[in-house]
């Protein structure tokens, strides 16, 4: 393994004593060696990065995930995920279980787990709430913690069935387990494309309004409170989602929440041309919920940003709007797109690395000397385009697809491996 030398880069990550300062890093030996001004090497084989003017930080962490593995590796394998992980400054992923067969038993978990082994990025899947994930029953929620799932989570279905999702919470307590909560009420939402309001009516579309989203919020929230236990909210899109939120945590109820990172750039008028790249879930909202989240973000009361990655492949995509699937590839360009939201670097950091693995209770990667190496070097000035070449997916389901983007990931580091870009 060869040593590198990292010269001149700043250093941001709040639990170094060189945070804020411009510094270079010795690895050896997968660890960091040696943290200061000019450090010389004797040995010639060290690989030497300048970094004058890019940005040194914990490796970044992904709350929501989605690898077609098992069953649906047309989309996105472990090999291809892991990649568009690394390339968006991904060194840890909790995987949704929206495969199949779903992540509902500890068969599926030891799977995942033995197919991620020795792998730069680190994986950690997430099991079912429901069996099937069909809302009916609950699935072996402890089994699959002792085989290693890291929270539980339906995916992309809501729990409509209160009694189960409150059995869930009450059951997950027991073991220190998290319950993931995609929040959308279905009777209210329906089978609309997009969100309610005036973009709908001018597009003459069903629209899906944020009410669908508030209601299951609330509800679960007063499930939380009722049995005492923890909740997170996947994808909140709505300001009054945002502010139920920040009430509850004035309140005292363990919840947290995170928001898809395309949601802080697009709203609903990005789809007057009926891209279905996109046509996400939930839909994109208004310029006011938008300022929302945001806002939300900056308070404190959105915890974490995520990429919500959803690969497919073209025939699922390149059709009608009205039956395209749901999602985009989002791994990979989290970073540009939260540097063009008007995020500080900070901010970015605090909510894209460290708030997520304390979500799920993951130690949070320290850059001083003698820790592990898990870090990411990029600079948020370099411009780069999004196209054939330098996509790492398997999918293409991108809006940003032909399109210049400001801010790359230049290394990765983590478990003794790096990749170079």
């Amino acid at each position: 393994m060869k040593n590198l030398l990292i010269q001149s880069a700043k250093i941001l990550d709040h639990q170094s004593p060189f945070n804020g300062k411009i510094a270079d890093v010795l690895i050896s030996d997968g660890k960091i060696a040696e943290i200061g001004k000019n450090i010389n090497v004797s040995d010639k084989s060290t690989i030497i990065i300048p970094a004058k003017g890019q940005v040194l930080s914990p490796g970044f962490f992904d709350l929501n995930a989605n690898f077609g593995e098992p069953g649906l590796e047309t989309k996105e394998d472990m090999g291809t995920g892991c990649m568009t992980a690394a390339a968006g400054g991904f060194t840890g992923l909790a995987l949704m279980p929206n495969t199949q067969p779903p992540i509902h038993s500890k068969a599926e978990v030891s799977y995942l787990i033995s197919k991620s082994k020795n792998n730069l990025v680190d994986i950690y899947p997430m099991g079912c709430i429901s069996h099937n994930r069909e809302g009916k029953e609950l699935a072996e929620m402890y089994d699959m913690q002792q085989s290693g799932a890291i929270a539980f989570t339906d995916g992309n279905r809501p729990v409509s069935n209160a009694g189960l999702m409150s059995r869930a919470l009450l059951y997950t307590k027991s073991f220190n387990g998290l319950i993931l909560s995609y929040a959308e009420d279905q009777d209210i939402a329906g089978k609309a494309k997009m969100n309610e309001g005036l973009m709908s009516t001018y597009l003459g579309m069903k629209g899906n309004p944020s009410l669908a989203e508030e209601l299951m919020i609330s509800r679960d929230l007063y499930l939380a409170e009722y049995n005492d236990s923890r909740i997170h909210f996947s994808t909140i899109s709505s300001a009054k989602s945002v502010d139920l939120i920040r009430k509850a945590k004035k309140a005292g109820i363990k919840v947290s929440c995170d928001v898809a990172v395309h949601h802080l750039i697009f709203t609903e008028d990005d789809l007057e041309g009926f891209d279905s790249n996109f046509k996400v879930k939930p839909p994109l909202r208004t310029k006011k919920d938008q300022k929302a989240l945001i806002a939300g973000l900056k308070d404190g009361t959105i915890d974490a940003i995520v990429s919500q990655h959803c690969p497919h492949e073209i025939e699922f995509k390149h059709v009608e709007f009205e039956i395209a699937s749901y999602g985009i590839t989002g791994l990979q360009t989290a970073l540009p797109v939260a540097l063009k939201a008007g995020l500080s670097l900070e901010t970015i950091i605090e909510k894209m690395a460290v708030a997520p693995r304390n979500i799920l209770g993951i130690s949070i990667p320290e850059l001083k000397t003698g820790n592990s190496a898990n870090f990411i070097l990029f600079n948020p000035e370099e411009e780069w385009e999004l196209n054939e070449e330098s996509n790492r997916s398997k999918s293409s389901n991108s809006p940003f697809f032909g399109q210049i983007l400001k801010g790359k990931v230049k290394l990765v580091y983590n478990n003794g491996q790096y990749i170079i870009f």
